[in-house]
């Protein structure tokens, strides 16, 4: 690994190969690694909120899973990805605080899995793996070299999926 990429929330960022990429502090929020296992080009998106169509300030794509995966995408093309064999993973979308009731408000961690794997199907991006849920946050690292998605948690053993 040559250098590792920091993504910040409501961001995206394309990794080529050999660095990794990283993002900090998934609680609901989403982080989706997408990657090319043939040219070892990855990106990596923090999503906040499902769907930019319910937001009248919408203008940072990246802050959506509707529009942020789009634009990795697009992004990962250029640098030499090819669209048939991106794959992906994601990490996050915990339900951070106990509330009353399932009012979709507070369900925003179930709804931004949601929609990320509706977007990577609509995109025919295979869903390789998964750590999502719960009520814990998480960073993620992703290597290219590997394809490895790791997920570190506060008291919790290190996944790598």
């Amino acid at each position: 690994m040559d250098e590792m990429i920091k993504v910040g929330m409501a961001d995206l960022k394309v990794c080529p190969y050999p660095n990794a990429i990283t993002t900090l502090g998934l609680g609901s929020c989403v982080g989706i690694a997408v990657y090319d296992p043939v040219s070892k080009v990855g990106g990596l998106a923090h999503v906040m909120l499902p769907d930019s169509t319910q937001i009248r300030n919408n203008s940072n794509r990246a802050k959506f899973a509707d529009t942020g995966i789009i634009d990795l995408v697009d992004l990962m093309i250029k640098a030499g990805a090819l669209r048939s064999r991106l794959v992906a993973k994601i990490a996050g979308g915990a339900q951070m605080f106990a509330f009353n009731g399932q009012s979709d408000m507070v369900r925003i961690g179930a709804r931004n899995v949601e929609a990320s794997k509706i977007k990577l199907k609509e995109l025919g991006i295979r869903l390789l793996a998964e750590d999502t849920g719960l009520n814990y946050g998480r960073t993620v690292e992703f290597y290219t070299e590997t394809g490895n998605f790791i997920i570190k948690s506060v008291g919790k053993e290190k996944k790598i999926i």
